[in-house]
């Protein structure tokens, strides 16, 4: 699965709003925004997700 399609099914599964989950994460509320609308993170941004995402599915 993709970065993004992890994001979502974060959303989906703890009811975090994007603006929150872009802010906890890398604080920038739009975030999921702009990654829908075709921005590519760096690698380092993409470390900083995922880091987030398996840090809280544990």
């Amino acid at each position: 699965m993709n970065l993004l399609g992890d994001i979502d099914v974060y959303l989906q599964r703890t009811g975090v709003a994007e603006t929150t989950f872009g802010r906890r994460a890398v604080n920038d509320p739009r975030l999921v925004r702009d990654l829908r609308r075709g921005r590519v993170p760096g690698p380092a941004l993409c470390a900083r997700i995922e880091a987030i995402l398996s840090a809280r599915a544990s």
